[in-house]
């Protein structure tokens, strides 16, 4: 089983999504479980997308 390593400038939505795999693990398999495991999933997305941003490597997208 892998551990996230939580840092100094870790992002608060990297903290919600540890928190949402820790109640995950907790419940059987099934539904309710799925549901937190896709929802970390997310806010793991958005933290990458915000960490984009902020170093400015994120590319402009062109038409």
């Amino acid at each position: 089983m892998a551990h996230m390593q939580i840092s100094r400038g870790t992002s608060a939505w990297l903290l919600q999504a540890k928190d949402f795999l820790i109640e995950a693990r907790r419940l059987k398999p099934g539904p309710a479980r799925n549901e937190l495991r896709e929802v970390a999933r997310v806010l793991r997305e958005i933290a990458e997308l915000e960490a984009e941003s902020a170093s400015g490597s994120g590319r402009a997208k062109t038409s």
